[in-house]
């Protein structure tokens, strides 16, 4: 593991007993000492699971031309946030295929702040500040300063309440709160990638270690990337490079709802037009085993016995079984007998709604 970045908590993921793997880039904790299995049933039965997600990436965007300029980089009204309000967005490049799925925060109508991914990190960045060339504004790279905790599931607004001088309570879905944490600045929203109710937390990377340990004083149990994993595919959420690339337009990618073609011109934008006028090359879809199985990723689907597509996306989840995204020829969408191939078989399969297990977060 030559060259890979630490976070600030690398450290202490090692004393909990993490298993540090290879990801975007960092060592992190692929899972503890009690297994993938166990941390993802904490999280879905009621606790509060806390993530280490340093690695992610965080741009500030500041200026009078802040709005224009994100109205212009991203696929979503930025123009329909209020203050304290987050989004689900996306970076297209001029083909309509994705550069980065990304969150946007408003702080004020001349300061954003953005969540990017952390293998597109270096490239987002790039691309932002070379488009800031032509508008009146300011695109930071705070992410080697900051620190990311993700805090999900039923118990973790009662774990964090302590921590923070803003009441959790008032904060909705998707809303965020600019607070002291520990007596130091930070943002805490209600955010997160598991379908639980639950908080991300941005602070200094000198405030890591502690609050990090006092979460887990306040009952909260460290999970790694594996159980992460396993509740975001659960909920049907995409993730670079399997259900989103530089390869699918959000046409493709059932992802038309956050790109809004109707708020004025931003990169990408006629390449979608025509997409969709074209109609899609493949269709992503959910789909659930009902034979014996486990669906993983690059496995082949076949409809009507003949090949397909491909999983994007998949596992057997404690709660449903053997469900899995993938991407289908457009026309096998909503029709024909669905079959993946497993260890060269033929396992039955049906086309399902997302999300695969009822989402918990607080709407």
């Amino acid at each position: 593991m030559t060259n890979l970045l630490k976070t600030p908590l690398f450290d202490a993921h090692v004393a909990l007993g993490g298993k540090m793997v290879p990801f975007a880039g960092f060592e992190m904790p692929v899972q503890y000492k009690s297994g993938a299995l166990k941390e993802y049933t904490f999280v879905r039965e009621g606790g509060a699971g806390l993530f280490d997600i340093t690695h992610m990436g965080q741009v500030r965007v500041t200026g009078s031309g802040a709005l224009a300029f994100l109205q212009f980089v991203t696929t979503n009204d930025v123009s329909k946030l209020a203050e304290g309000q987050v989004h689900y967005s996306a970076l297209l490049n001029d083909s309509g295929t994705f550069i980065d799925d990304i969150t946007t925060y408003k702080i004020s109508d001349t300061e954003y702040y953005l969540c990017i991914n952390a293998a597109n990190r270096h490239k987002d960045v790039a691309h932002l500040q070379a488009q800031a060339e032509h508008f009146d504004v300011c695109v930071v790279d705070e992410s080697d300063d900051t620190t990311l905790l993700a805090l999900q599931g039923t118990a973790a607004q009662a774990a964090l309440q302590p921590l923070v001088d803003a009441d959790l309570e008032s904060i909705g879905y998707y809303k965020f709160a600019q607070v002291q944490v520990n007596g130091t600045a930070g943002i805490v929203s209600r955010t997160g990638y598991t379908g639980e109710d639950g908080f991300e937390i941005y602070i200094p990377n000198s405030m890591a270690s502690e609050v990090w340990s006092q979460l887990l004083e306040n009952g909260a149990e460290p999970i790694g990337l594996a159980a992460r994993d396993m509740l975001r595919t659960e909920m049907g959420y995409a993730l670079y490079g399997h259900e989103i690339s530089d390869a699918v337009t959000p046409v493709e990618a059932r992802l038309m709802w956050i790109t809004k073609l109707d708020k004025g011109d931003f990169i990408g934008k006629q390449a979608v037009v025509d997409r969709k006028a074209d109609g899609p090359k493949q269709r992503l879809i959910a789909l659930k085993l009902t034979g014996r199985g486990i669906p993983r990723e690059h496995y082949q689907v076949f409809v009507d016995g003949e090949p397909s597509g491909e999983i994007t996306s998949g596992m057997h989840s404690p709660m449903a079984g053997g469900v899995a995204l993938a991407y289908v020829k457009p026309e096998h969408a909503q029709t024909g007998d669905l079959s993946v191939e497993i260890r060269g078989k033929q396992v039955a399969a049906e086309r399902t709604t997302l999300p695969f297990v009822r989402s918990n977060v607080r709407r």
